[in-house]
């Protein structure tokens, strides 16, 4: 895999229509700067307890590909543009996206994903990205 770029858009998703939004706003910035667009999942390993069976934290949970590639397709159809990388990564959304942060021109979020409190403004993550990111971070309002 080629080193991270400081030259691309990073836009945090996880299916929510809000991420959606996020990734049409972060595609219309890279298409404008002539940048690549890395869309970002994460996903977390499961506790592992002895004697419950095997489980693999190393591996996805099922489900999470597909849905990293139906996310990806319902913004851009089938076929992304070339300048489109999407990846599925380990690790807390909030502590990863801020950490790739410092390889990127801006980091693009919705205002709330799947998780979290209705009522609240942000969600726990755009919150996280806002104070402790290393580069400008637009929340897409949905």
């Amino acid at each position: 895999m080629d080193a991270p770029s400081q030259q691309r858009i990073l836009v945090g998703i996880d299916g929510s229509d809000s991420s959606k939004e996020a990734l049409r706003a972060g595609d219309r910035i890279a298409r404008a700067l002539g940048v690549p667009l890395a869309a970002l999942m994460f996903w977390e390993g499961p506790p592992v307890y002895e004697g419950w069976g095997t489980v693999d934290p190393d591996r996805p949970p099922a489900g999470s590909v597909e849905l990293l590639r139906s996310t990806v397709a319902d913004v851009f159809g089938a076929d992304p543009p070339e300048h489109v990388r999407a990846e599925l990564l380990h690790g807390r959304a909030a502590a990863r996206l801020v950490e790739e942060s410092g390889n990127a021109l801006m980091l693009v979020l919705g205002r709330r994903g799947h998780g979290g409190l209705r009522g609240s403004a942000l969600g726990s993550v755009s919150n996280a990205c806002i104070d402790h990111a290393h580069c400008p971070v637009l929340v897409v309002r949905h």
